[in-house]
């Protein structure tokens, strides 16, 4: 009989029949189907740095508000946010007329004070000369003394005013205290500057540090730790845990958060990779401690659930088990807090683990 004309006539016959001979069908096939092989792990306690991690920003050792320290409006504003600067740069320039006029009131009264410097030194002079010969009273070299001292005094004033006048000249030409970038501008060409208003803030690339607010109540946990660790954001070093070179925590509190605040220092290799306002992870570990840990890709996470794939008794396929996660050991693994024992096997690719006709790579 053609196949066609069976399958119709045994679909119209009783249905048990039909059933018996789909589940048939069935079974057939999931045992023809080959078997795929899944890479495990066991899930064996290992020694493992136990401790907490807090969220950090990083943040430049030196950041400066540039603020002016003269009068007048802003003439203009030579960069904006995002220019590099070198030391001296020149920033912004105030409108300089009024200090250009002290400091050339200045160089006149220095020139003044000069002469009749120089006048009084020829009189005093004379004087004694005129002394030595008996023409004039001792009483009239004391006047010429005292008059030459006077003239001496009134020239070095007239000096230091100068010197002052050309520093606030300087003043009206704001240059950057040293090579940096531009963080913001705060001020526009045609504002009126007055000393201490700031101009922009400017920030050095190296040295970067992290900045992290630990909670008051675990400030003793943080001080005792034996490592302390930045893991750096996406990029080229980006998942790598970093030692700081410097680790510093602030002796006050802050009143409102009740938060301690950490500043560790990076080193200038890792600190290239990262810029100001980037978020980081801040780990601070104890003495290793045993724990079960599995690789962190046997973690199949959906949603709320977290969970892993076990490998059944005897190598019959795989049984999803609910984990809870503890702390991410980077390179170490996941550590799982609760759901294994030391004895289960994991499967290292859970997607293929979930397939039919899934069994272990080894045997348990």
């Amino acid at each position: 009989m053609p196949l066609p004309h069976f399958f119709q006539s045994l679909r119209r016959s009783k249905p048990l029949r039909w059933a018996a001979f789909a589940a048939c069908m069935i079974a057939t096939a999931v045992d023809a189907a080959p078997a795929i092989s899944v890479p495990v792990a066991k899930a064996s306690p290992q020694e493992v740095t136990v401790g907490f991690s807090l969220d950090g920003v990083i943040e430049p050792v030196k950041q400066s508000t540039v603020a002016a320290q003269a009068s007048g409006r802003i003439s203009q504003l030579v960069v904006k946010a995002g220019d590099r600067v070198r030391a001296g740069q020149l920033l912004a320039t105030i409108d300089d007329r009024e200090s250009l006029t002290g400091l050339q009131r200045s160089r006149a009264q220095t020139a003044q004070a000069e002469a009749e410097l120089r006048n009084a030194q020829a009189q005093l002079q004379r004087t004694r000369e005129l002394q030595a010969k008996g023409f004039v009273s001792k009483a009239a070299l004391d006047t010429a003394e005292a008059t030459f001292n006077s003239a001496q005094a009134g020239r070095d004033q007239a000096s230091a005013g100068q010197r002052q006048s050309a520093i606030a000249q300087e003043f009206t030409r704001v240059t950057a205290p040293y090579e940096g970038w531009v963080l913001e501008t705060l001020a526009q060409a045609g504002d009126l500057a007055v000393p201490g208003k700031p101009l922009l803030t400017l920030y050095a690339p190296l040295p970067l540090r992290a900045v992290v607010q630990v909670p008051a109540s675990r400030a003793a946990a943080a001080r005792a730790a034996t490592q302390v660790q930045v893991q750096l954001p996406d990029g080229e070093a980006g998942g790598q845990w970093i030692t700081p070179i410097v680790r510093t925590m602030l002796p006050a509190a802050d009143p409102v958060a009740q938060t301690l605040e950490w500043r560790l220092e990076l080193p200038a290799e890792a600190a290239r990779n990262v810029g100001p306002g980037q978020q980081v992870h801040v780990r601070f570990a104890t003495s290793p401690q045993r724990r079960v840990v599995v690789p962190s890709k046997a973690v199949l996470r959906r949603g709320e659930l977290t969970a892993v794939y076990v490998a059944a008794p005897g190598g019959a396929g795989f049984v999803l088990k609910a984990v809870r996660l503890g702390a991410d050991h980077g390179a170490a693994g996941v550590e799982i807090v609760a759901g294994l024992d030391g004895n289960d096997w994991v499967a290292l690719d859970p997607v293929k683990a979930s397939l039919a006709g899934a069994r272990p790579a080894v045997a348990p």
